[in-house]
């Protein structure tokens, strides 16, 4: 009987794409989370069977669910940071008052 593989691409896909979103106030835990439950979720259909998986793919669905948990460690960081940077600045709109004002301190420095 042929050992059947686990391919861990979309579980890489995923978690690099959660990085990728972690610019976003870490709103890439979303795609980080999916990450990890599907790595999570082949890993115990094959611990249910382990001979008629194959060494070599179990270790690199290990490896994909190791970095999706990073990934997903790194996008709830950063949004509690975010979360309380928005707190530090007093709430929601003195936030975007703060932001507008850097912006505008900006522009005029690039005008000069």
């Amino acid at each position: 009987m042929e050992k059947q593989t686990l391919n861990p691409t979309l579980v890489y896909v995923l978690a690099i794409l959660g990085l990728l979103c972690c610019c976003f106030s870490g709103l890439g835990f979303i795609l980080a989370a999916i990450a990890y439950v599907i790595a999570l979720n082949q890993l115990k259909k094959a611990q249910l069977e382990p001979e008629a998986y194959e060494l070599k793919t179990l270790n690199a669905m290990n490896t994909a669910k190791t970095v999706a948990l990073i990934i997903l460690i790194i996008n709830i960081l950063t949004l509690l940071w975010s979360i309380y940077q928005i707190y530090a600045f007093g709430g929601w709109d003195a936030y975007v008052n703060e932001i507008q004002e850097l912006m505008k301190e900006y522009q005029e420095a690039q005008v000069n």
